[in-house]
């Protein structure tokens, strides 16, 4: 079977040589099992996914753990979130110990709850997100033509489509059907499958906008607090992301609901019906899937380097948006995506936000466009492609 390098291995080796466990979160499919036992081939691997190892490792943790070669793999944990008391008696006993525990999870919240109660201070928690532009292209040796990134946006970056050549339609389908709905089910009891998929499909058209619930409660025909738990429910199993606004105010109003992003273009491209790289590309959801490709391709490598994924959006009640903000060091970096911007201008709604705030706050801005190369403007501001952004 085809093997795609994933640049958080470096990440995770590194971090388990330091700490006693590690915990790998991230959708369902996203390598986690597959990526663990190719880096600790070594040592034992469970699935908690399989009933009757989820019900021993509930019922005696510690004698299920301490039958385990080490290092242990332990997949999908949070179907036996009593493991985790275990997991600190032992961790506890041998605390010098490093590299003993390899916990993956496809539910956050739960999964924050126990380390919370249990773990805190004893392990690295790390993200595994889908494929990156950057791993598909250093696999593939691709260049990065335009077409070839519509393509990719259209696959999505789930390995097991690349690796076993799937279908991306059927490959979502059954992603839809056998995880998602059973997840969210399973967490929220829900009985009303076509609302569900219905609101699926809303939460597609609006990616890069920002969120209203009232509206999509009146859309989908169901509660605002039914929407908020849905949304929550998505967001804490890695299939949506909710970017924060930039709360500083600059003497502006400034708009205070987050903007709707997923967290794999491939999955928002099956929800909104968009079945190739043409249609996509002759979409006016174009502009608005490349800004969610800009933000997931930030996130994955901020995050497969390690380092902080502090990013914000800014929109104020007069209409001046900046897509992407990042604070360093005290000052703002800003990034606007264009898919096709050619000009070498500095976009109007920067120029307004450098007036707003003064040009001593400003670090550096950018365009980030599909596949131009990198072209510095001036000191401060370049039109970059997204894999030198």
């Amino acid at each position: 079977m085809m093997w795609i390098n994933r640049e958080i291995s470096t990440l995770i080796e590194d971090l388990f040589q330091k700490r006693p466990a590690i915990l790998i979160t991230g959708a369902r499919q996203t390598g986690k099992s597959s990526l663990s036992q190719r880096l600790f081939s070594h040592g034992s691997y469970t699935s908690l996914d399989l009933p009757l190892a989820a019900k021993q490792a509930s019922e005696n943790g510690r004698l299920f753990l301490e039958s385990k070669q080490r290092p242990t793999i332990i997949d999908e944990i949070q179907y036996a979130p009593e493991l985790f008391r275990s997991l600190k008696v032992i961790i506890d006993q041998h605390r010098q110990q490093n590299s003993q525990f390899i916990l993956t999870g496809s539910q956050k919240f739960s999964l924050m709850q126990g380390i919370s109660e249990s773990l805190a201070g004893r392990m690295s928690i790390l993200e595994l997100y889908t494929l990156s532009v950057s791993e598909l292209k250093s696999h593939f040796q691709k260049e990065l033509s335009s077409t070839q990134l519509l393509n990719w946006m259209i696959q999505g970056g789930y390995p097991e489509i690349y690796e076993q050549d799937l279908d991306p339609h059927q490959f979502f389908s059954d992603y839809i059907a056998t995880y998602v709905e059973r997840d969210v089910r399973q967490l929220l009891n829900i009985k009303h499958a076509r609302e569900f998929d219905q609101f699926m499909r809303l939460l597609a058209l609006r990616a890069g906008q920002t969120l209203s619930m009232s509206r999509l409660a009146s859309e989908v025909g169901m509660s605002a607090h039914t929407i908020k738990n849905w949304l929550s429910v998505l967001e804490a199993s890695n299939i949506i992301y909710l970017l924060k606004p930039y709360y500083e105010n600059f003497g502006k109003r400034i708009v205070k609901s987050p903007k709707l992003y997923f967290l794999d273009t491939g999955l928002l491209c099956y929800l909104a019906n968009i079945p190739n790289g043409t249609t996509l590309l002759n979409s006016p959801l174009l502009g608005a899937y490349f800004e969610n490709l800009v933000l997931t391709e930030w996130l994955k490598h901020a995050n497969n380097q390690g380092t902080s994924a502090e990013i914000y959006y800014y929109r104020n009640q007069a209409g001046l948006e900046i897509d992407f903000i990042i604070p360093q060091a005290g000052r703002l970096i800003l990034l606007e995506s264009k898919w096709a911007d050619d000009s070498g201008e500095v976009p109007k709604n920067i120029r307004a936000m450098i007036k707003l705030v003064g040009a001593d706050k400003i670090l550096e801005y950018a365009t980030i466009t599909q596949t131009k190369e990198k072209v510095k403007v001036n000191d401060h501001f370049r039109v970059t492609n997204i894999l030198e952004f």
